[in-house]
């Protein structure tokens, strides 16, 4: 897959991904950020937050995947202790039908 095809190429040119950050959600559409470092310069690429999930988890070592406070306040759930069964059911099934295009930008 191309994402496997970017990890391995980023570990021959010494690149890490150091974060995901998922940036703004507008219209809809989630908006995401690659931190990357190289030789101690940082870098950041726009990517599609489903591409930047996808790349973090190949990597070798836990990449940590943060999100604005603006993106948690619009799209965040807060699960009350008397629903926290029933979301999470709700989140897993979302997850079995989600598909890739749904992030699109």
């Amino acid at each position: 897959m191309t994402h496997d095809l970017v990890t391995s190429t980023w570990r021959e040119l010494g690149i890490t991904l150091h974060q995901v950050n998922v940036t703004e959600l507008r219209d809809g559409t989630f908006y995401a950020e690659l931190e990357l470092v190289q030789h101690g310069e940082v870098y950041r690429v726009s990517s599609r937050p489903s591409d930047a999930i996808a790349l973090a988890v190949r990597q070798a070592e836990p990449v940590p995947i943060f999100a604005d406070e603006s993106v948690l306040e619009e799209a965040g759930v807060v699960l009350e202790p008397d629903d926290e069964e029933e979301q999470v059911a709700q989140f897993r099934e979302f997850l079995d039908q989600v598909q890739p295009e749904d992030f699109a930008t």
